[in-house]
């Protein structure tokens, strides 16, 4: 459904993005995650058919986004970072304009109204002036503009940029729902967003695609795979018994929580060999847990070794 072979675009003498490939199946949710000026947004441009590239073509649910721009917007629902909305019209009339634009006939369009109203919670704000909506409200608004008619394909940058931990679980529960349907693409750089979300990351650092993966299979990169981590009011004693326990290959402290996390090596888990070899060396612990990996780690080291 989305389908990028070689963009390139240069902007002077900056390659903003360097030979992007990507393929996103319906029903797939795949988080584009990387630093500021990674070259996220510019590629998204470039998706949407906003942005004609140097090099490459992108089509969006069949239809080239350049030659076939139309028909391939008609098949996309596009949240730009700046999303742009008319300011001078109310919550509910400036979505009612959108139906009108997007050709949904009169009950399809009181049927998304109303769906977009209720999943984004905007029935507060419906006959406020656009021009006075906070931050997060105008993002919501501009979300529903680019949902509401339900399209095959959502390119999705930083859906929840300004919005506050109730708002954003709204909005996830929205693309979980719309991903049934549809290939989603959405762009970040908030770790916890790629974990709740997206099944696939693809890790983009200047200007080019660094890592696609499954989120799974980066979490197994990091060093903090199956690590065991726990608390011990005596660590040292912690760390004493577990010198030379067969698997472990290091120590690390939390400087503010004071948790203990355990390497090991190989893939086993060895959580219960731990915890053993604590209770026989009589070493109290509370809150033991196995660590699934860390992909803010995976990412830092993924974007330094793209920048050395």
């Amino acid at each position: 459904m989305i389908q990028a072979q070689g963009l390139c675009k240069a902007f002077a003498a900056i390659q903003a993005v360097d030979g992007f490939t990507l393929q996103v199946e319906r029903g797939e949710i795949v988080a584009l995650l990387g630093p500021n000026g990674a070259g996220k947004t510019t590629a998204m441009r470039m998706l949407a058919g906003f942005l004609r590239p140097d090099a490459g073509q992108a089509a969006i649910a069949g239809f080239d986004s350049m030659r076939q721009g139309l028909d391939a917007r008609r098949r996309l629902g596009y949240l730009p970072e700046h999303a742009p909305i008319y300011r001078e019209d109310t919550v509910l009339d400036y979505l009612r304009f959108v139906a009108r634009a997007r050709g949904l006939p009169r009950a399809e369009a009181v049927q998304a109204l109303e769906a977009v109203f209720a999943g984004l919670s905007l029935n507060a704000i419906a006959y406020q002036p656009v021009a006075t909506l906070s931050k997060g409200s105008a993002r919501r608004v501009a979300l529903a503009a680019a949902v509401m008619h339900r399209p095959p394909v959502l390119l999705l940058d930083e859906p929840t940029d300004g919005l506050d931990p109730i708002q954003k679980q709204q909005v996830r529960a929205m693309i979980l729902e719309l991903s049934k349907q549809s290939a989603v693409l959405m762009s970040t750089h908030q770790i916890d967003e790629v974990l709740s979300l997206c099944p696939r990351t693809v890790i983009m650092a200047g200007g080019r695609i660094r890592l696609d993966r499954t989120t799974d299979e980066l979490l197994q990169q990091s060093r903090y795979h199956n690590a065991v981590s726990f608390v011990a009011q005596e660590s040292i004693a912690a760390r004493a018994a577990l010198e030379g326990l067969s698997g472990v290959s290091g120590f690390e402290q939390n400087a503010v929580d004071g948790r203990l996390y355990v390497f090991v090596q190989g893939s086993k888990p060895q959580n219960q060999l731990i915890a053993e070899r604590l209770a026989h060396r009589q070493v109290p612990y509370q809150d033991m847990r196995l660590e699934y990996g860390r992909l803010d780690e995976v990412f830092a080291k993924t974007v330094a070794e793209a920048r050395a």
